[in-house]
């Protein structure tokens, strides 16, 4: 599977390589082009550099330690003209200084000399599905140059699905559900469904279930007549109506009460509903889009939740994941938001905002490892609250909320031992999300995997097999 994956990528991808070792352009070159990739070689910087003026390149795999050329500066040369390019450094003086370093500077990947086929083969493939994950959401408006979809930014491999499902039920009238926890950015999904649709120049219209009490929500969805309660003093549409044509967003569907439901429930097989204290039946034309943080079916179990009402909500469900599994996209979000937040800044001031360049190593690195509970709100907070108190060129650890400095070892939290739990219990399930997120972050190689987690494979097979992965990579 991985490997006709790999082979999609490959048709039509341009790889340069530069090095001034023949040995290493031969070999690397020659595996490569097994691979599938057209591969071109340049034996200095100077010629890697005219080879790109020529011709549009995928990405540069280049040694960081020419004696010509400073690694760096070729990196920031092929960053500010060819933007569209990845870079993978190799070096063969490796370590965690320099790694960081050449990340800051805007390589994709760092591969340390002597370089293991499956590592190239990893990294060129990860590079590939993100350009591939940019480009198509570059032309669908779902990153930061589409109206209305602002806050859409996904690369991370985890978002591919979701993105996926945005674009397959975007035409359709289908009821959706977006699940997931708060924070996740349902809304902004649910946006981007309707900002893809025949709807987008009809209205989205949102509302939020659960910030209102039961007698104003019904009023709110269906509108009311005069005198059906004591202040109302005029007949008034509800936001039903006020969304013909275009979409209803129904968030925090899950606090709908049992009379709401029933309601609910009609509108949704009949598009027919009568506003509060009236009797006339009105009809609607819209698409209706519902999120929960809740897992709805444990609702319907317990009683809370009509069962016909979850099968008529739940004909397509777009699960949201949480941000501590889409660990790539954080920087991407993270230079979002300090955009975004530089651009109000400017707004505000008649003189030039502060230049902020972007981040430390070492804040992002810590913003990386913690486990983000609040999600993307809680990171776009984290961002505005670093915006504000920065005095520098770029944002450092003293500029992080004490929750990210203090909380970057808790990614995988033990099960609290209670009565009647071992501690082999305990661990089990910290020890399955490790292992479970190591095969993600390494597209499934089991070698790579088992080297990451300085176990043997036979072991790693063993734990696959016991915690229910196998086939799930």
């Amino acid at each position: 599977m991985i490997q006709k994956e790999l082979t999609r990528q490959a048709v039509g991808a341009k790889i340069l390589l530069i090095d001034e070792d023949p040995i290493i352009l031969e070999n690397l070159s020659e595996f490569l082009e097994q691979e599938g990739y057209d591969v071109s070689t340049a034996a200095t910087g100077a010629r890697g550099l005219n080879y790109l003026q020529s011709s549009a390149f995928n990405v540069v795999i280049a040694d960081a330690d020419m004696t010509q050329t400073e690694g760096l500066e070729l990196l920031r040369h092929i960053k500010d003209r060819h933007d569209g390019t990845a870079v993978i450094m190799m070096t063969g003086y490796g370590t965690i200084a320099s790694a960081v370093e050449t990340i800051r500077r805007g390589a994709y990947d760092y591969l340390v000399k002597p370089i293991a086929d499956d590592d190239v083969r990893t990294a060129v493939k990860r590079v590939l599905r993100r350009q591939k994950l940019l480009a198509e959401n570059s032309q669908t408006n779902m990153l930061s140059g589409g109206r209305g979809l602002e806050n859409v930014i996904g690369a991370d491999f985890h978002m591919a699905k979701v993105f996926d499902l945005i674009n397959a039920v975007a035409d359709s009238r289908s009821t959706v559900l977006i699940t997931g926890e708060s924070g996740t950015g349902k809304s902004v999904i649910a946006r981007a469904i309707h900002a893809r649709s025949p709807r987008r120049r009809h209205p989205f219209v949102e509302v939020s279930c659960g910030a209102l009490p039961e007698t104003l929500l019904e009023s709110e969805l269906f509108g009311h007549v005069r005198g059906a309660f004591t202040d109302a003093v005029a007949d008034k549409p509800g936001k039903f109506a006020v969304a013909e044509h275009g979409t209803i967003f129904l968030d925090e569907i899950s606090s709908a009460s049992p009379r709401l439901q029933v309601k609910l429930l009609r509108v949704l097989q009949e598009r027919r509903f009568e506003p509060v204290g009236g009797n006339e039946t009105q009809e609607v034309d819209v698409r209706v889009i519902l999120a929960t943080n809740h897992d709805l079916w444990q609702e319907v179990q317990a009683g809370r939740f009509r069962k016909d009402l979850y099968y008529r909500v739940n004909v397509v469900n777009i699960e949201v994941p949480p941000l501590r599994q889409r660990v790539d996209d954080i920087p991407l979000l993270a230079e979002h938001f300090l955009h975004k937040f530089l651009a109000e800044d400017r707004t505000r001031k008649s003189a030039p905002g502060r230049d902020i360049r972007g981040f430390s190593p070492e804040a992002m690195d810590r913003m990386r490892r913690y486990a983000w509970p609040g999600n993307v709100r809680e990171l776009e907070n984290c961002i505005e609250r670093a915006v504000v108190l920065c005095r520098g060129a770029y944002i450092d650890c003293e500029d992080l909320p004490p929750a990210v400095l203090d909380g970057t070892m808790q990614r995988h939290l033990l099960t609290p031992v209670g009565e009647g739990v071992t501690l082999q219990q305990a661990l089990a399930e910290p020890e399955r999300r490790i292992i479970f997120d190591a095969l993600q972050a390494n597209d499934g190689n089991r070698r790579a995997t088992a080297d990451q987690l300085g176990i043997n494979r036979t072991t790693l097979y063993k734990k696959m097999k016991k915690y229910s992965l196998l086939g799930k990579q």
